[in-house]
């Protein structure tokens, strides 16, 4: 599908629906504002995927598609992300605090159609009950009304949805992860591991290697814990460990032999916390400091070396591999906390902003002389991903969400390839009327290599105020998407999710 044509079926397919009910029941225009949050969210048509439901679910049996979904894209879609900001006449201050809202894009022989769930916290059912915000949130300053029992109180399940062992959990990094049934959605409640593990931090960004091993971790200031998970979805082992210090670590990369972290030098001023700041306020960004690299062996978690680079902020990973001890990894690098304390909130009371832009990265680390090198590239992106079939190994391609008008870095507009190996890009640009969520690969039905796969997305029409799920092929993506899923309404934007093809 051409851009031409890509414009011009966004006309048709916000055109060939009336807003959904529940639209106009709580309050929503079509450029979806509201009279009630207008002083805490201003009306700005770009940013309405980041205004937030009212806790209400969400479907639609048969999305309206332009182009024509390929024969062998088959399977569920699931997305997390904040989906609630507002109670009670108060509005959350970060886009890190609102209630993970679970959607499913599901691919069938009848069509694509869309379903979307709040998770249902023990969090979210009092406050909904209640009417108000009732404890305190990363990024909010919250009189808590309740007993701040543990973590999990506070709990939002918004960051990333994964499928282990036939179930769904979404995942927040801060506690444990919450089981929900994959057909309905339906929240099971909360997961544990083992009685010891009980409560404990449980990372949004595992990693899932070909065979189906999965790797992750969580941290606790100075302490990580991490965990081995085999195909079955059963916990191998997990350990506990002394770590750098850092008041936040949101992802981690596996080579073939390693876990690798990364600590950015932020501290946490408890004098600032116990004031009653929140968290995200009580953090203070140490330039001056190096940041940490934690290599962990996988054969033995007890088995670990730090070494050291200049200080970084980053959220996201790409992927790892290693050859003759030597590791490279990519990641998205920022220079502070900047986009994270201060242009989040603006964009979170609707205000138009440029954020710093986030690049990719890449280190080499040689454990022979326990030496750390990094490059970079210009380009502004972020949400990097691989095809699933080369995750702690060697790939050649990562595929990312880019800001295609560098004076607006905050708008993720086009997709891009990345070919490691002679350096190339191929993309396409979905110009300025549409932001994008992170993609994700899709191998194609009996292929074998790297990057013969369908990027599958989502994305917001600004002009139209709808959402669209876009396919690509992922050897040819300047080609534009070949097809393109219209919801009739649009959908809070989401953080993370996965693919998962039938069988």
């Amino acid at each position: 599908m051409n851009r031409r044509h890509f414009f011009q079926s966004l006309g048709v397919a916000a055109s060939s629906f009336a807003l959904p009910a529940w639209a106009t029941q709580t309050g929503l225009t079509q450029a979806g504002t509201s009279n009630k949050f207008a002083p805490l969210f201003q009306a700005n048509p770009k940013l309405t995927c980041l205004r937030g439901y009212r806790g209400q679910d969400v479907s639609c049996d048969k999305a309206w598609v332009e182009g024509k979904i390929p024969a062998d894209l088959r399977g569920d879609f699931f997305r997390n992300g904040p989906g609630l900001f507002e109670r009670g006449g108060q509005r959350y201050h970060h886009w890190f605090d609102g209630d993970g809202m679970v959607h499913a894009w599901r691919f069938s022989d009848q069509g694509v159609s869309h379903q979307a769930r709040f998770v249902q916290t023990k969090k979210f059912a009092a406050e909904q009950q209640a009417g108000e915000f009732l404890v305190p949130a990363f990024g909010t300053a919250i009189e808590p009304k309740i007993p701040l029992r543990s973590s999990d109180t506070m709990n939002t399940a918004n960051t990333n949805v994964i499928k282990m062992d036939g179930r769904l959990l979404a995942l927040w990094e801060g506690g444990s992860a919450h089981g929900m049934d994959a057909t309905s959605l339906q929240t099971q409640g909360m997961v544990s591991w083992s009685p010891e593990l009980a409560g404990m931090p449980f990372s949004a960004h595992p990693k899932v290697e070909a065979d189906g091993t999965m790797w992750n971790f969580g941290t606790m200031l100075d302490k990580v814990v991490m965990y081995q998970f085999s195909p079955q979805g059963k916990l191998v082992k997990h350990h506990v460990m002394k770590c750098p210090r850092s008041a936040m670590v949101h992802d981690f990369v596996v080579s073939q032999k390693h876990l690798i972290f990364i600590f950015s030098p932020i501290a946490l001023n408890m004098d600032l916390l116990h004031s009653g700041r929140s968290m995200v306020n009580s953090m203070e960004w140490k330039g001056n400091e190096s940041s940490k690299v934690l290599i962990v062996e996988k054969a033995d978690f007890t088995k670990s070396r730090i070494l050291e680079i200049p200080a970084l902020m980053l959220f996201h990973f790409g992927n790892a591999w290693e050859e003759n001890n030597v590791i490279r990894l990519d990641f998205v690098k920022s220079e502070d906390l900047r986009n994270f304390n201060t242009w989040m909130p603006k964009i979170m009371r609707g205000e138009d902003v440029t954020s710093e832009p986030s690049t990719p990265a890449f280190l080499t680390i040689d454990l022979n002389r326990n030496k750390i090198s990094m490059t970079e590239r210009s380009d502004t992106l972020e949400f990097p991903r691989v095809d699933p079939r080369v995750v702690g190994q060697r790939n050649q391609f990562l595929y990312y969400p880019v800001a295609v008008n560098k004076a607006d870095n905050n708008t993720l507009n086009g997709v891009m390839r990345l070919d490691l190996e002679s350096g190339k890009t191929d993309g396409f640009d979905f110009g300025d009327r549409c932001r994008l969520e992170e993609h994700v690969l899709v191998p194609k039905a009996g292929s074998r290599k790297e990057g013969e796969a369908w990027l599958v997305g989502v994305g917001f029409d600004i002009e139209k105020q709808t959402s669209f799920a876009s396919v690509f092929d992922a050897q040819n993506l300047s080609a534009g998407p070949v097809a393109l899923a219209h919801l009739p309404y649009w959908v809070p934007h989401c953080f993370h999710g996965n693919f998962y093809s039938h069988a």
